[in-house]
């Protein structure tokens, strides 16, 4: 057996010299032959894909929803379970009795209780200010420079003045 080879066109030749070859799409599209049942079985899967496509879609959609529906449960069984923790702590009476001690301030009878109304340190409170009088004062400064100049004091401050750390 010989294997016979066809001598390349010219056209072929020349195009080899020039870089990639174009392809002539018109004897490609003759070369494809189509008999009924391709025909028939392409319509098929144009229509499958047509149906099921927007079904696809649908069921996507819908185990997004599931998804954040089953988010939304767990989030609401959490809540409940801290609230049930919650009722059974209030069901214990030491728990009242301190809740009611903190917050309401309540003393078992014979209890002396001592409040403290102002327990900031006496280097951290502000200083005195002189009193106000009844009679308006003049000034010999200009407003509008003193309020510039309190305004860009106060915005290239490093730190607050009279804040105290606790």
């Amino acid at each position: 057996m010989t294997e016979r080879r066809t001598p390349p066109s010219s056209s072929v030749r020349e195009q080899r010299g020039r870089g990639p070859a174009a392809v002539d799409v018109r004897g490609w599209v003759g070369g494809i032959r189509l008999s009924g049942f391709m025909v028939i079985m392409l319509s098929l899967v144009v229509l499958g894909a047509w149906v099921l496509v927007p079904t696809l879609g649908t069921y996507l959609d819908q185990k997004q929803r599931i998804a954040a529906l089953e988010h939304s449960v767990h989030v609401t069984q959490q809540k409940i379970d801290d609230l049930k923790a919650e009722r059974a702590r209030w069901n214990d009476p030491a728990y009242i009795t301190a809740q009611a001690r903190e917050r309401l301030f309540y003393v078992k009878p014979g209890e002396v209780v001592y409040l403290i109304d102002n327990d900031i340190d006496a280097a951290a409170q502000p200083k005195e200010q002189a009193p106000v009088s009844d009679t308006p004062q003049q000034r010999s400064s200009d407003w509008a420079a003193q309020l510039l100049r309190s305004v860009t004091g106060a915005g290239l401050a490093q730190t607050a003045a009279g804040t105290a750390a606790h």
